[in-house]
């Protein structure tokens, strides 16, 4: 018998679509329907994870030039 499953559409940009993609591989429990480039809709649930899961993912990969120069100035002492 079929089962309704609440879910949420998500607008994002493939980039973080991919991010998305990327975090419902290891536990396959948050993606409901990949349905075009920039539209995915999650499980209702999984939202606040993947939310926090993104702010840390972009948190690590952001450039951040007053790190390098802080990195610099270090190097120079």
């Amino acid at each position: 018998m079929p089962r309704a499953v609440k879910g949420v559409l998500v607008q994002c940009d493939p980039s973080i679509k991919s991010l998305i993609l990327n975090f419902d591989s290891k536990s396959h429990n948050i993606i409901i329907a990949d349905l075009d480039d920039e539209h995915l809709v999650i499980d209702e649930r999984k939202v606040d994870s993947v939310k926090q899961q993104l702010e840390t993912q972009l948190a690590e990969n952001t450039f951040n030039p007053s790190e390098i120069e802080a990195l610099e100035e270090e190097a120079k002492k």
